[in-house]
């Protein structure tokens, strides 16, 4: 038994949703599949990873966050020009079975946090509130604002800012499949904590309200058209790959949607990576001419982060750097708002 669940943890570095079917949520899959999987490669994938990619010359630290909603731990990179200034902060949130580590290494997110500098705290889901260490986007008592989940990341960025000295008018958070759903949520929920978002092969606020209508808003996108937020606007940049078949490409077009900003013009620019994907960038401006949402479409790409290191989970290094677009996004957002 505890061989079996190993094997599927190791599998989730193929495919996030596979753990499900040990919890019984889809069909069982063939012995004969896992036999064929190297679960060597699989496991060392991450160990082999340049260590460069992870502390990226700073510190790297560990910390935790308790309320009423419960504990997560986090990791927090802390870059090496940090002397008391005030730096932006950049929340990022973990897709299926990822770890921080693995986060940071695949998006070489502490690698641009170094140059710039900023920030990064990943919080950490653990197995007692999903099996699958998914942020759980899909429940109603994760989808409100003081409680839950929403209230722990909430709850973690606040704790952050108080320890440190943080630019309170440039805070982000971004995040994978699930912890891009996550990160709509946190935007949709805290307006007044987040200056921008970044949803990467995620699902819009909302977007189901329980386990089946999560997997059919996986493949088929939110099935109401009660799909517009009555809050604050928050500048959001989404990445996705037309050739996902974990969350469907639809997906990226309700994050956006569900802002029901009006008035805004749209253009938008096809290019090609050297060597690597096309992608397609559209950009809506509003009638001040300011850039407030951004949607990249990689063409060919399937449910990974685009522009990430190899030495990661769930990233495509052929595509165009989500990591790299996001921090350009995010920053030019806040200079638009002063």
């Amino acid at each position: 038994m505890k061989q079996l669940t190993y094997l599927l943890k190791l599998l989730t570095r193929l495919h996030p949703i596979a753990p499900l079917v040990w919890q019984g949520y889809l069909p069982p899959i063939g012995h004969r599949v896992l036999k064929r999987i190297n679960l060597n490669r699989i496991d060392t994938r991450v160990k082999k990873a340049k260590r460069s990619e992870v502390e990226a010359g700073g510190q790297f630290i560990d910390g935790s966050y308790s309320n009423q909603a419960g504990t997560r731990s986090y990791k927090l990179y802390i870059p090496s020009d940090y002397n008391g200034q005030a730096l932006p902060l950049l929340v990022m949130l973990h897709g299926c079975s990822q770890t921080p580590d693995d986060f940071a290494t695949g998006s070489r997110m502490n690698l641009i946090a170094e140059k710039q500098p900023f920030f990064v705290v990943y919080p950490t889901q653990n197995n007692a509130a999903n099996p699958s260490k998914c942020w759980n986007w899909f429940k109603p008592s994760d989808q409100q604002r003081g409680q839950g989940e929403p209230s722990i990341i909430a709850g973690i960025t606040k704790q952050i800012a108080s320890t440190y000295s943080i630019n309170a008018g440039r805070v982000y958070v971004a995040g994978l499949s699930a912890g891009g759903a996550m990160a709509a949520t946190m935007g949709a929920l805290y307006p007044d904590l987040y200056a921008a978002i970044g949803v990467h092969s995620g699902l819009a606020y909302g977007a189901a309200r329980d386990l089946p209508s999560a997997f059919a808003a996986m493949q088929k996108g939110k099935q109401t058209d009660n799909n517009r937020l009555q809050t604050q606007f928050v500048p959001t940049i989404v990445f996705h790959g037309d050739r996902d078949t974990t969350v469907h490409q639809c997906n990226a077009e309700q994050v956006l949607a569900q802002w029901g900003e009006k008035n805004l013009r749209a253009s938008k620019n096809q290019q090609q990576v050297t060597n690597g994907r096309a992608y397609t960038r559209t950009i809506y401006r509003d009638t001040g001419d300011r850039i407030v949402m951004e949607q990249w479409l990689v063409h060919g790409a399937g449910h990974a982060w685009s522009g990430g290191s190899p030495h990661g989970s769930f990233t495509d290094p052929t595509g165009p750097d989500a990591s790299q677009e996001m921090i350009r996004f995010f920053f030019e957002a806040s200079e638009c708002e002063r």
